[in-house]
């Protein structure tokens, strides 16, 4: 389970983040919410989930880290497909997001 907290930034000096509409995904089947304009490893983060998923061969978790694409340790299940880069792919409703506990499994066509 993950600890239900909510690490958004709502209130800023600078920054206008306005209304954002709530956006609902499920996370390892638990029902989770994000926010417009949240990338898929931005709202798990907005939200608690610090492990993204694990090294292949180690088993170490692995977490939100360079934030540009560049790492593989945002690599999740999405909607059924392995190796996407969570920190760049935008958040949309509806979503599915999986654990990713090994290298990813190729397409089925």
């Amino acid at each position: 389970m993950h600890e239900s907290t909510d690490l958004r930034i709502s209130d800023h000096p600078i920054l206008d983040f306005g209304n954002q509409e709530d956006i609902p995904f499920t996370f390892d089947g638990q029902a989770m919410m994000g926010k417009e304009g949240d990338t898929i490893a931005s709202a798990l983060h907005a939200a608690g989930v610090k492990i993204l998923g694990y090294h292949f061969k180690t088993g170490r978790p692995r977490g939100y880290y360079c934030a540009i694409g560049n790492c593989s340790s945002c690599l999740m299940i999405v909607d059924g497909k392995a190796n996407v880069r969570t920190c760049t792919e935008p958040l949309k409703a509806g979503m599915v997001v999986e654990t990713q506990r090994d290298r990813g499994t190729p397409d089925v066509l």
